[in-house]
């Protein structure tokens, strides 16, 4: 039986709890995309708890209960969330969802987590972006971007920056939430061989008419240029 709170690792006790063999959540039948999409929800944060807390309808709080007792809670007090854990919460999403094949294909992570954040949770959009005068409600941003020939190893907020760029992005607010997922990759084809984690993200320049400085007189900007 779960406590009713159990807080996210932080510093020594996440690298304590986290770090060696068996850690981690075990993968199993193309399981990866969820894996890695609910370890970095849960493991070391608590902005989104309220999916682990809030009162949702009868029928939905089966997910919930599966996420919160079966997965995160074992996460975060022993490092180690096991396979039959995330495919008990697999067999749910397909029963909920529109699509039969949670329990063994690979999927996409922003499919998963429009499922379960959107349909069956109900949550609100956690970003507002807006591209050519249009707003969109989003649960996370995927990365698109060319490739850079001078981005050998890339850091998060490097990418962020020339893929907001590229897709002529802004952000309508601060996001309560900003979940980003890397450029894809496969066994054929990866964009690069590592891209380094920004602990911070400043997001400054992503922000839809926030006040600037000019990068030649030091004064509030009055004009952007790409």
């Amino acid at each position: 039986q779960a406590p009713e709170s159990f807080p996210p690792l932080r510093n020594e006790a996440a690298v304590r709890v986290l770090r060696g063999r068996m850690k981690g959540i075990q993968g199993h039948c193309n399981s990866c995309y969820m894996d890695a999409a609910l370890f970095s929800l849960f493991s070391c944060t608590s902005v989104l708890d309220s999916m682990l807390f809030k009162p949702f309808p009868p029928c939905d709080r089966n997910v919930q209960s599966i996420l919160r007792d079966e997965i995160v809670h074992p996460l975060r007090m022993t490092g180690f969330v096991r396979a039959g854990s995330v495919m008990h919460l697999r067999e749910q999403l397909t029963d909920k969802g529109p699509c039969s094949s949670f329990t063994n294909a690979e999927k996409d992570p922003e499919e998963f987590l429009n499922l379960i954040m959107h349909q069956i949770l109900g949550i609100e959009p956690l970003l507002r972006l807006q591209s050519g005068g249009q707003e969109q409600d989003c649960y996370c941003y995927q990365i698109f971007m060319d490739k850079q020939e001078d981005l050998v190893v890339p850091d998060v907020q490097q990418l962020v920056e020339h893929s907001f760029l590229s897709s002529e992005l802004k952000l309508v607010e601060i996001p309560s939430c900003f979940i980003i997922q890397m450029p894809r990759f496969g066994k054929e084809y990866k964009m690069f061989s590592k891209i380094i984690p920004s602990l911070e993200l400043d997001i400054t320049d992503l922000l839809l008419d926030s006040p600037r400085e000019c990068c030649l007189c030091g004064d509030v900007a009055t004009l952007e240029c790409s």
